[in-house]
């Protein structure tokens, strides 16, 4: 995904509304745990380029290694849904992401490989949409128990609010994650509100996945869950879906590491995954061997 261009364009061409836009507490107590921030960066391409587009991202995170970038980013590459790409930035404040705006501003006129990666990869854009969203922690799934580093694959599910609606999702999902609860269901989630880029009131649930296989233990817990959540539980969902629900989607995305660009802290959760073939720095370190990352964001 090309994080860069969605960052740059959003930043550069609107610093006044982001400054202007309140700001986020202290930075996430572990590297791999869900940001308090995402931007967020979806990408469709030309017919026929994927190749192409996957040499170049692969190319521009090789690049972005050997410079000291103001951020990280996981690429997913979707399952199912219309075939894009979706770009997964961490975080930790409005400040942050204005500084990171502007020290790609300066890393693009600085280095030209960067610059020229950088305009092949858009040359292939057939369509972009760049959303920012804060995550909520009044709702939500054992978010707190997310590694990142250990996700393979993202469910995201976008539900889209009627005006006036959102006490109604936080009722639904709290009573989600009690029904969760009460059969210790391993599968947690966390929840975003979107802040800017799509149509509010708009929430995001992200639901990281080791494989694939785990949807299989959730087909197989529903009754389960019906049973948890009470007859009048499953009445209270389904009212407020048909009156508060404008729009649902679901999807599934793989996480691509090549195409990603994590630090080497995110890296150490799992280094056979996330930089299975680099050597870098001591030769003598099996750490460095199995796939030393890069320089610290």
């Amino acid at each position: 995904m090309n994080v860069r261009t969605g960052l740059a364009l959003l930043l550069l061409s609107l610093p006044t509304a982001l400054m202007a836009l309140p700001q986020s507490g202290e930075s996430s107590p572990r590297i791999t745990a869900p940001p308090k921030l995402l931007l967020l960066v979806h990408q469709s391409f030309q017919p026929g380029k994927a190749s192409a587009r996957q040499k170049l991202e692969v190319a521009m995170s090789r690049a972005c290694e050997r410079l000291a970038v103001p951020n990280s980013w996981i690429d997913l590459e979707s399952i199912t849904g219309q075939p894009e790409a979706l770009s997964f930035d961490p975080f930790d404040s409005f400040e942050q992401v204005e500084k990171a705006g502007a020290e790609w501003g300066r890393i693009f006129n600085k280095h030209t490989e960067v610059a020229r990666l950088q305009e092949e990869i858009r040359a292939l854009v057939l369509n972009e949409r760049t959303v920012i969203a804060l995550r909520r922690d009044d709702v939500g799934y054992r978010a707190s128990s997310i590694d990142l580093s250990k996700a393979r694959v993202m469910r995201v599910l976008e539900v889209r609010l009627y005006p006036g609606h959102e006490n109604d999702f936080i009722e639904a999902f709290k009573t989600l994650a009690a029904a969760y609860e009460k059969i210790n269901l391993d599968a947690p989630w966390v929840v975003y509100q979107v802040n800017a880029g799509m149509p509010a009131p708009t929430f995001l649930v992200f639901v990281p996945m080791s494989a694939l296989r785990q949807n299989d233990d959730l087909l197989a817990r529903r009754k389960d869950l019906l049973d948890a959540q009470g007859e009048a539980g499953v009445e209270r969902m389904q009212q407020i879906a048909r009156e508060s629900y404008a729009s649902t989607e679901s999807n599934l995305y793989a996480i691509s590491p090549e195409t990603s660009h994590v630090t080497n802290e995110f890296a150490a959760g799992d280094p056979e995954f996330w930089s299975p073939k680099r050597v870098a720095g001591n030769a003598n370190s099996s750490a460095d061997k199995r796939g030393g990352r890069k320089k610290q964001n």
